[in-house]
């Protein structure tokens, strides 16, 4: 099974990505969008951080997820190689509320290990602003899952 692919969409990209879990998919949309600011192989995993985030739907944990990511290359330049998500649970913190997978809200915990980009070392490829809810989609098919997220470039 592929991990993901790029969607080419007029004046954004964005990828499909694929797993037989939720947290593959998860894990292998992260990759996908690192993958369009770097090459991964040149990462080193020197670094780890932790993060943790919610929402109301599977769907919008996935732009909260993605949109953490972005956040910790835009504020410290941290880019991760090795994702271990450790946790994706119904969250008690949040009031629950319809949508997504049955409802009720979402926590997701990972743990990462990467470096600092380093322009002399990594190349740059496109620089991502954000994950959005442009045609974002999360469905399993038979066996697998696919999830669909546009990025604001």
């Amino acid at each position: 099974m592929k991990t993901f692919e790029i969607i080419d969409i007029s004046g954004d990209i964005g990828i499909k990505a694929y797993g037989n879990s939720i947290e593959q998919v998860f894990l292998n949309a992260a990759l996908g969008m690192y993958s369009l600011s770097t090459d991964l192989k040149d990462v080193n995993e020197k670094q780890s951080i932790e993060i943790s985030v919610e929402s109301y739907s599977i769907e919008g944990l996935l732009v909260s997820y993605l949109n953490e990511l972005i956040f910790q290359f835009d504020a410290y330049g941290f880019i991760g190689r090795r994702i271990v998500i450790t946790e994706i649970t119904p969250s008690l913190t949040l009031p629950p509320r319809g949508g997504g997978m049955g409802g009720g809200a979402y926590t997701l915990k990972a743990f990462l290990k990467g470096e600092e980009f380093d322009p002399e070392r990594h190349e740059r490829k496109l620089l991502i602003k954000a994950a959005t809810y442009h045609r974002l989609k999360i469905e399993k098919k038979d066996d697998a899952w696919e999830a669909d997220v546009i990025f604001d470039i």
